[in-house]
């Protein structure tokens, strides 16, 4: 299911889920669970438990996957794709010694 080109388009601040399942390796269904929810949710909920955000990123697919996937690069390269965070403790301010 695409979020993005859904009719009517979900609300956008809204934090929701859903589950797909996605069949493995060996063929077998697997539940996977999605939750979407806008930018700031996300970024809130990091920072609330304690962590520094060092990095938000969205990666392209590596240039080798157009010879690869020549029907689905386009695709896999102009829309949206999941965010990757990269999440750091910061350092103790005080000793408990």
């Amino acid at each position: 299911m695409d979020y993005a080109i859904q009719d009517p388009r979900p609300d956008y601040s809204a934090t929701t889920s859903y589950t797909a399942d996605w069949a493995d390796l060996l063929r077998q269904a697997a539940p996977m669970t999605f939750w979407r929810g806008p930018l700031h949710a996300i970024t809130d909920v990091f920072t609330a438990a304690g962590f520094r955000l060092a990095v938000i990123s969205e990666p392209q697919p590596d240039p080798a996957a157009r010879e690869l996937y020549p029907d689905d690069f386009h695709s896999l390269s102009t829309r949206m794709c999941f965010p990757f965070f990269v999440l750091k403790v910061p350092p103790a301010t005080g000793s408990a010694e």
